[in-house]
């Protein structure tokens, strides 16, 4: 029996993180970073986004995104990426979602910063797209998940509460989907039965949001 586990290349997490964007693109990266910057983040974190880029001299594009993650709106990214190596998709998940659609056409990597803890979209597999007037579209699978996820916890504390309790019903829904694939021994997406490992960190998630959730 074939047992698949995916995860992210890398993921970081603490406070004060997305001050240090750059270092970890030249991780992926040496000719320029392409940044697509949600609207709420353009307007509140762009100083320490770009700052970070121009302190250490890496080339950077900064690109608000539109909105919508469609085809319209993956192409018009893919046309502007110029000699930019690495995509770096910062806001919530619409943009996380349009960010790995750019990086999976253009075959690059994809570094995933999100600013609300409400989507399962910074690690995913996965970009789910939409038509131009908020209708669903497509799921597009990916060939891997995203090279790197940066969570900034002072900007995911800092968002909206709103967003904080949808993810964490997001996350309780995360224990009872796997235990449900467990006992039916489903195939997941990667085409494999699901692994010890991830069923132990969705029992940790249920067993964390037990614990604090309603404190935060």
């Amino acid at each position: 029996m074939t047992k698949i586990i995916c995860a992210p290349g890398s993921y970081i997490q603490g406070a004060g993180e997305i001050k240090k964007l750059a270092s970890y693109y030249q991780e992926l990266g040496t000719k320029g970073a392409y940044l697509m910057i949600g609207h709420h983040a353009y307007v509140h974190d762009l100083d320490d986004i770009e700052s970070s880029f121009k302190d250490a001299n890496v080339p950077f594009t900064s690109e608000l995104f539109g909105g919508e993650c469609s085809r319209e709106e993956v192409e018009k990214h893919q046309k502007q990426l110029g000699e930019c190596d690495v995509v770096i998709g910062i806001g919530g998940g619409k943009t996380l979602d349009a960010a790995k659609a750019v990086a999976f056409y253009a075959h690059m990597p994809v570094i995933i910063v999100p600013t609300t803890a409400s989507t399962d979209a910074p690690c995913s597999r996965l970009s789910v797209l939409y038509k131009p007037n908020g209708e669903f579209d497509a799921y597009l699978p990916l060939r891997a998940n995203p090279d790197m996820v940066l969570m900034d916890t002072d900007i995911i504390a800092h968002a909206p509460v709103r967003f904080l309790m949808a993810g964490v019903g997001d996350a309780l829904a995360t224990y009872y989907e796997a235990a449900a694939c467990v006992k039916s021994d489903a195939l997941t997406m990667p085409g494999g039965h699901v692994t010890k490992a991830a069923f132990a960190l969705a029992t940790l998630c249920r067993d964390t949001l037990f614990e604090d959730a309603l404190k935060a």
